[in-house]
């Protein structure tokens, strides 16, 4: 007599429900494919620590199943209290699929820290610039099809993150319409992810398919703590 359903222990039928049927995941070789599911748009933003945290570890994740991710940051030049290394640019080299390219220099804009605001805004239009090629690139791949690993940005991409691009919108060194612009240029498989801005971008929310605010509850900048290697950069 065959066992059924319901002559099965409850534990064992209730993990036939879960992820992997219960059983842990194992690491396996990293190896080019595509991504099934990709062409969403998502938008993380608020006054919170972890906006550029949380994108990069999703990141991880798709280069992990051996989609080909690329990360655009704009403005990610930091203060004083930050070195010339950055840890996420370290794992990130070693990270097969996933690349990076940084437009940002030393300084925020609008602080009075000694910067060049003139440059800033120089900066910012550069990025928004790369970001168009880095579209057109992606719209011109097959992205049902997987991408070579080691192949350039120009190669296409199954996800785009646009680093503090919303801060650069949130700042006036771009407008709302350039943003929109880069929705608009997004071909429809790739998983397009804005990140950046203490303010709500409200001009989002209809065309935007995820929306997360980063919410702060305590920060020890409060307290005076500076920037720290390994958890801000």
């Amino acid at each position: 007599m065959n066992e059924t359903d319901d002559d099965r222990p409850p534990r064992e039928a209730a993990l036939e429900n879960t992820p992997g049927k219960g059983k842990t995941p194992e690491a396996q070789q990293i190896e080019p494919d595509a991504p099934e599911e990709f062409g969403l748009v998502q938008v993380w933003w608020g006054d919170g620590k972890g906006k550029t945290t949380a994108t990069l570890g999703m990141g991880m994740r798709a280069a992990g199943h051996g989609y080909r991710v690329h990360v655009l940051q704009f403005m990610k030049g930091g203060a004083s209290s930050v070195e010339a290394v950055r840890g996420e640019y370290n794992a990130i080299e070693s990270l097969p699929g996933m690349s990076y390219e940084n437009l940002g220099h030393y300084g925020w804009h609008g602080m009075a820290d000694g910067s060049d605001e003139a440059d800033h805004e120089a900066q910012a239009t550069a990025g928004l610039e790369r970001a168009h090629e880095l579209l057109a690139a992606a719209t011109a791949a097959d992205l049902a099809e997987p991408i070579d690993l080691d192949a350039p940005p120009e190669a296409g991409m199954h996800m785009l993150i646009l680093d503090e691009v919303l801060y650069a919108a949130d700042r006036g060194l771009l407008g709302e319409d350039d943003v929109l612009d880069l929705l608009d240029a997004k071909p429809e498989g790739l998983e397009l992810v804005l990140s950046g801005s203490h303010e709500e971008p409200a001009y989002l929310e209809d065309r935007a398919d995820l929306v997360t605010n980063v919410r702060k509850v305590a920060h020890p900048i409060e307290d005076g703590q500076r920037a720290r290697r390994g958890t801000e950069y």
